[in-house]
């Protein structure tokens, strides 16, 4: 179980470390900062499409491991099923963290900013430690 809170663990500073290092890379200049501020129509769709998707994801992330399909598959597969699942949480919150904060510094558009500081703060509550793992392959009865 150790060495699956440790994998998910390094997914979980990964896909951190990913939108920190977009954030390096565009306050530093490496990359161009708002090549698509002139867009409004681009704008107007992708922070509606962003928002819809961010709050979805949030909402997917932390009822995953409720759904009945998913639940039988912990109990039942222990550590290859939390390390799949795992890491499928996770990238549910870490795209639409990415994209966020990709688009922020395209469009200059802080609704993207917003979105992208809501996913870092639910990214929170999917960190995984070995009690969380431990519980969340225990079966129901036992808990």
């Amino acid at each position: 179980m150790k060495q699956t809170k440790n994998r998910l663990l390094g997914a979980f500073i990964a896909a951190i470390a990913v939108a920190l290092a977009l954030v390096i890379a565009f306050e530093s200049e490496w990359l161009s900062v708002g090549f698509w501020a002139d867009a409004s129509q681009a704008d107007f769709l992708l922070t509606t499409v962003l928002e819809l998707l961010s709050l979805a994801a949030i909402y997917l992330a932390m009822r995953l491991f409720r759904l009945q399909s998913v639940r039988l598959q912990l109990v039942a597969g222990k550590e290859q099923a939390l390390l799949r699942w795992g890491l499928c949480r996770i990238a549910v919150l870490a795209v639409p963290l990415w994209l966020d904060t990709f688009l922020y510094y395209a469009f200059l558009t802080v609704a993207f900013g917003y979105l992208a500081i809501i996913l870092l703060i639910a990214m929170v509550f999917v960190y995984p430690t070995l009690n969380k793992c431990i519980y969340e392959t225990t079966p129901d009865d036992e808990q």
